[in-house]
């Protein structure tokens, strides 16, 4: 039976190497602390929202953050109080129904524009109370957010709120891993919102810029807050400098052994032949399941997807894109993967049905309803 293991002493090892790293990197000594966001979206990182949140809870991390109403109430509903953690809607939304559930069930929301502002003041003064929020700054990514250079619409639509109370202010970097320019160019825009709403007498709350990327690389961009989600799982988009462990990995059996004779077809397409006898263990997972599962590739700039074909031909060239772990042994996997299989060569290996596999998959697309062993 196939599931998802998570390594909870790695996972610990990384939220206090995360912690060590908040407190001793910061660009004052004013004995300020920077608060630590946990990301918590995509079930987790694939490690199970509910526990991976409880977990992250009892180990000293008392912020989340989630990007649907759905993550939202699933942690809720657990039994995960607000006393417990805050909880920070990183989505902004204007529509009413979505905007009482959230307020019912005590999520921070974000307001990034005239008309969430708009919605969650006037849920505000039908409940009368006042409703906590995240104001977002749209400094360059293109999705939620106020634009950072209309600051007059924002300003003014803030000017009038009677029912909301501004706990936060924040942005979102596009592409902090690669670009330093474009994130410092970010950064700025954000800085000058900021200091134009203090101008005018609009309440910031907790400033916080910094995703995972931009918390290892940009120190002096922690302000009172930083939100990681990656780093916590030991799986980041640049070289590891913190030496965070990957905590977590997809777990199956040899389920089928059989040995296939020379110039015989394996998978769809007929993209791979067998060129001599070989002997073959047939694995129940898939892509379904997250194997060779690559996100983000519609994310890069021409010169990173020119990158990626050239390592996508060199691969084909190999004709070993992908390998997984039996018996501690390194086996590639033949042909394409399938949905719900793969085959592997095991020859000349001492492999047997049942011995365990595991594969290096993207714990994020691996369906919710598969297993989650904490050990």
């Amino acid at each position: 039976m196939k599931s998802v293991v998570i390594n909870k002493e790695d996972l610990r090892y990384n939220i206090e190497k995360i912690k060590e790293y908040a407190e001793t990197n910061l660009p004052d000594d004013k004995g300020r602390k920077v608060k630590i966001i946990a990301v918590v979206k995509a079930n987790g990182y694939g490690f199970g929202i509910v526990e991976y949140s409880q977990f992250l809870i009892d180990n000293g991390i008392d912020f989340l953050a989630v990007s649907t109403v759905e993550e939202a109430l699933k942690i809720r509903q657990a039994g995960i109080t607000e006393k417990e953690a805050k909880i920070l809607m990183l989505s902004s939304t204007a529509v009413k129904e979505d905007v009482k559930t959230l307020i019912e069930n005590n999520i921070i929301l974000t307001i990034g524009s005239k008309e969430a502002v708009d919605v969650v003041d006037e849920v505000g003064q039908e409940l009368e109370k006042k409703i906590k929020v995240h104001l977002k700054i749209d400094t360059g990514f293109g999705r939620y957010g106020f634009l950072y250079d209309n600051r007059d619409e924002m300003i003014k639509c803030l000017k009038k709120v009677k029912n909301i109370k501004i706990e936060g202010t924040y942005t979102h970097f596009s592409n902090s891993y690669y670009d330093d320019k474009y994130t410092e160019k970010q950064f700025d825009r954000y800085m000058k919102c900021i200091e134009v709403l203090k101008m005018n007498e609009i309440e910031t709350g907790m400033l916080h810029v910094c995703n995972t990327s931009a918390f290892i690389k940009f120190p002096n961009m922690h302000l009172n807050a930083v939100r990681v989600g990656s780093g916590f799982t030991g799986k980041i988009a640049f070289k590891n400098s913190m030496g965070l462990r990957k905590i977590g990995y997809l777990k199956s059996n040899v389920a089928e052994i059989k040995v296939l004779p020379k110039d015989f077809n394996i998978g769809y397409s007929n993209a791979y032949k067998t060129q001599k006898e070989t002997k073959v263990a047939i694995i129940p997972c898939g892509y379904m399941d997250g194997v060779n599962i690559q996100t983000g590739r519609d994310m890069f700039r021409m010169v990173d997807k020119i990158r990626y074909i050239v390592r996508d031909i060199k691969d084909a060239l190999k004709k070993q894109q992908i390998v997984v772990t039996i018996n501690g042994k390194k086996c590639p996997v033949l042909g394409r993967v399938g949905t719900y299989h793969v085959t592997v060569d095991i020859t000349g290996k001492d492999v047997n049905i049942n011995d365990e596999v595991i594969f290096n998959a993207n714990l994020k697309h691996i369906d919710s309803s598969i297993r989650r062993e904490w050990k």
